[in-house]
């Protein structure tokens, strides 16, 4: 059986950056499962539409499809992942990826423990702890270069729902975290120990 190491905290927290960090260090004994790829599909909705989403809500995700993809990876089977295009706010129209199964599968999401029957499923629940205001910022640098979008447009989104929704559906479950790691993948401390403990138990073939 695989085991599936869960990181979760706010948008902006660096938990991705930490993530793909472990992910270099462990190599092809690792894959990453973004939730960011489950958003729902948004058939016949205009493009303003889809901006007005609440993104940062769980039903904006397709948590079955989600929690079924984890569990084939889990049990040893490839599966196939959508892709989300953020520049239109949906699904691409790219065949979906196909994933095959290692022995650590990293499931990275901002409401990835807001969901139980996803937590139930995972081995390691790290939680990415950073203050808001640098969670803001990095937030805004990502959505304005990398995804098109406009400062304000930014800042209204996170009034509007990332801070809200985050104080609802994410500050509380760090409370279930067995570990907490602050400011993500900038933490190299907390890194290099994440790391040096999972490849102690990956040559031992202990549980983590």
């Amino acid at each position: 059986m695989n085991r599936i190491i869960g990181f979760c905290g706010g948008s902006g927290s660096g938990k991705t950056t930490l993530a793909l960090k472990i992910k270099e260090a462990l190599a092809d004994r690792a894959v990453i499962v973004n939730m960011d790829s489950f958003y729902k599909e948004q058939i016949g909705k205009t493009y303003e539409e889809r901006t007005k989403t609440n993104y940062d809500h769980p039903d904006a995700f397709d948590s079955k499809l989600f929690v079924k993809c984890l569990s084939e990876l889990k049990s040893g089977k490839p599966t196939d992942i959508p892709v989300y295009d953020f520049t239109i706010h949906n699904r691409s129209n790219q065949p979906w990826t196909h994933v095959e199964p290692r022995p650590v599968i990293i499931a990275d999401g901002i409401l990835l423990f807001a969901f139980p029957e996803v937590t139930e499923l995972l081995d390691l629940k790290i939680f990415v702890d950073t203050q808001a205001d640098v969670r803001i910022l990095r937030r805004m640098l990502r959505d304005v270069n990398e995804r098109g979008r406009s400062m304000q447009s930014v800042v209204d989104q996170y009034l509007g729902t990332v801070k809200p929704m985050h104080d609802r559906y994410i500050e509380p479950y760090k409370a279930i975290a067995d570990i907490i790691v602050p400011e993500g993948g900038y933490n190299t401390v907390a890194c290099d120990m994440i790391v040096d403990a999972l490849l102690r138990r990956l040559s031992t073939g202990k549980q983590i």
